[in-house]
């Protein structure tokens, strides 16, 4: 089968290798699924780039999401599943067979349910933002009702946290961007409103929205940067749920300011997620997929043969969505 890999870290034109190899065959509790997306993350490309620690693996097949269909089962997985449209997340994660190749095999539960009307490349774009939303967005329990704040919200994760806090019954979902077509982007998703960050001011914002109250939730995609504003705009009882911290990747808890409020901090890393939260999250995507009420945004196409390229397009930071490598 054909496939990218790296055997050393480093930048994407000096690493990333095209070429076959060996296709892989589902052992018990795998499937076996022919890639036709292949999603790459941020934590992709940190990991080619050596920012994430040392290789786990001496070949590395990246990417951790992608799209395709059932070609082959392992004893004891239902072989009906066979032919089934399926997204796939978790594949490269401490695992050598990620999703950039025509074949990729994961444990059964590393899938989810594609629906017919759903895109391939739109389902590449699924496993990370997507379950990274929906633990970002339940773990205070329902935000039915509740105000939300989503921080990056054009990127990958804040556009679906955006759509999935609208259709969990979010009373008003207010989202944090860059620019003019990074707000354009927040508004189609279904924010209620946006905010410039380069050009308001974040508190003022969210207070002039909320008459004043602040927010019960936020999904948070920089916390150490933003803890000062996330601080003061978090309600009594309400909950910071943060996914990234690039900025200020060892911040200073103000804890007593927290702590008056009886408001938390909770780390989403969506790799390591327990079993029952994982499988609630592929429940829910799944179903709002299925209803219409999901529908990730592609930024960009490439090849297989143009993987550095889109590696590259993801550490731009420019981008809005997610990028998408088709292996055939």
């Amino acid at each position: 089968m054909r496939a990218i890999w790296y055997e050393d870290q480093g930048a994407a034109d000096d690493v990333l290798t095209l070429g076959e190899r060996p296709e892989p065959k589902p052992g018990p509790g795998e499937v076996a699924v022919f890639i036709k997306a292949s999603g790459v993350n941020p934590s992709d490309v940190k990991t080619r780039a050596g920012l994430r620690g040392p290789m786990s693996v001496a070949r590395q097949i990246p990417h951790s999401d992608g799209a395709g269909v059932i070609k082959a089962v392992g004893e004891g997985v239902d072989p009906a599943r066979i032919g089934e449209r399926v997204f796939v997340f978790n594949a490269a994660f401490k695992r050598a067979g990620g999703t950039c190749a025509e074949i990729c095999v994961v444990p059964a539960e590393f899938t989810g349910a594609l629906p017919d009307a759903v895109s391939f490349e739109e389902g590449a774009c699924l496993g990370v933002p997507a379950l990274t939303a929906h633990r970002a967005l339940t773990a205070n329990g329902p935000v039915q009702g509740k105000t939300v704040l989503v921080t990056g919200g054009a990127g990958a994760v804040g556009l679906q946290a955006i759509q999935l806090a609208t259709w969990m019954g979010a009373r008003l979902v207010i989202a944090t961007v860059s620019g003019p077509e990074k707000a354009e982007a927040a508004l189609e998703a279904g924010a209620d409103d946006v905010i410039n960050y380069r050009h308001q001011d974040v508190v003022e914002a969210v207070e002039a929205a909320t008459d004043g109250e602040g927010v019960d939730h936020i999904v948070e995609v920089e916390f150490g940067g933003n803890l000062a504003a996330s601080v003061a705009l978090i309600r009594p009882h309400g909950l910071i749920a943060s996914y990234g911290s690039e900025g200020e990747k060892t911040p200073e808890l103000p804890f007593y300011d927290l702590m008056f409020k009886n408001a938390g901090f909770q780390s989403v890393f969506v790799y390591t997620l327990p079993p029952a939260q994982r499988a609630a999250a592929v429940q829910d995507v799944s179903r709002a997929l299925a209803e219409g009420a999901l529908k990730p945004r592609i930024d960009s196409v490439y090849a297989l043969e143009e993987c550095a390229d889109a590696h590259k397009r993801v550490e731009a930071g420019e981008k809005i969505g997610s990028v998408i490598v088709t292996p055939v």
